[in-house]
């Protein structure tokens, strides 16, 4: 994993920091409502590769958004930490907190069926469509 990049965010009012070791430079970008809610638009995040060692954890609160993912937040400010599968170590840790110091790159955009027609992109990226994801993250295609 020569490629992985160790950097570290914080919260807007910085009584939480996070400590990511990400696979590698590569941006995510998820375009499902719920992404799109919780964020104000598309999601942009870097995949952890392992669970982000967390200063401040006394101030992270848990939302339980679906029956296999979390999603964690400063319960002070609000700032978006991290999205967590109940299952395994995927961590997907917003990109915009890890400042412009990094090399990231988009790379990645999920659930393209249900992204809005009033923004696009123009970034050369893979696209995968929610059944897609659910494929490659579960084996099953009828999830």
């Amino acid at each position: 994993m020569s490629d992985a990049i160790d950097t570290q965010g914080r919260c807007l009012c910085g009584a939480v920091t996070l400590h990511v070791s990400a696979h590698d430079p590569h941006v995510d970008v998820c375009h499902c409502q719920m992404c799109r809610v919780w964020s104000g638009g598309p999601m942009m995040a870097v995949t952890a590769s392992r669970a982000p060692r967390v200063d401040g954890e006394a101030d992270v609160a848990i939302y339980a958004s679906s029956d296999w993912a979390e999603r964690g937040f400063c319960r002070h400010c609000g700032t978006h930490l991290f999205y967590r599968l109940k299952s395994g170590e995927h961590y997907a840790i917003p990109v915009g907190l890890m400042g412009d110091t990094s090399p990231w790159e988009m790379t990645l955009q999920i659930f393209t069926d249900e992204q809005p027609q009033y923004y696009a992109f123009a970034n050369d990226t893979r696209t995968m469509t929610g059944q897609e994801v659910f494929e490659m993250f579960t084996g099953d295609a009828s999830s």
